[in-house]
C-alpha cells in the first residue's frame, strides 16, 4: 500500500515523540490515530514505554476500515467496533501493512529492528534522549 510512508510520517512518528514527551519515565502509554480519505481510512494503535536510558519500546499495529460508497449504500456503513483493537472492539491488525509501517518508522526514527509480538504489534526499539 502506497500509503505506509505518509502514515508513519503524518501521524505515527508524532503520536510516538508525544507519548514518550508527554510520559518520559513510568509505564506504558498508548494511543489510536488514524488517517484516511473518502475510501476509507488507515489506523495504527501505538504503545510506547522508556525501557532503559536512552531506549524506548515502540509497538504499533495497523488496520484499515473501509468507508466506500457501496458500502454505505449497502446498508452496511463501519461501525465505531471497526476503529478499535479488541477487546474494546473487533478490528484485526493487518500484517503487511503494519510491517511497511513500523518499517517506514524504523528508517526516520533510527530504530532497532522490528519484531512480531503476541498480539499483532510489531515491536522496535527507538533512540529517545535520556
Amino acid at each position: 500500500m502506497v500509503y505506509a510512508e505518509p502514515m508513519a510520517r503524518a501521524v505515527v512518528e508524532p503520536a510516538v515523540a508525544e507519548l514518550l514527551g508527554r510520559f518520559p519515565r513510568g509505564g506504558e502509554f498508548s494511543t489510536t490515530v488514524s488517517l484516511g480519505g473518502d475510501d476509507f481510512s488507515m489506523y495504527a494503535h501505538i504503545r510506547a514505554k522508556r525501557t532503559r536510558p536512552g531506549v524506548a519500546r515502540v509497538s504499533v499495529a495497523c488496520w484499515v476500515v473501509n468507508r466506500d460508497t457501496a458500502r454505505y449504500l449497502g446498508g452496511s456503513p463501519p461501525s465505531e467496533a471497526e476503529t478499535l483493537l479488541p477487546p474494546e472492539g473487533t478490528a484485526d491488525p493487518d500484517e503487511p501493512l503494519t510491517r511497511r509501517v513500523v518499517g517506514c518508522l524504523a528508517t526516520r526514527m533510527g530504530a532497532y529492528a522490528a519484531q512480531p509480538d503476541a498480539d499483532g504489534h510489531f515491536v522496535i526499539e527507538v533512540p529517545v534522549g535520556v
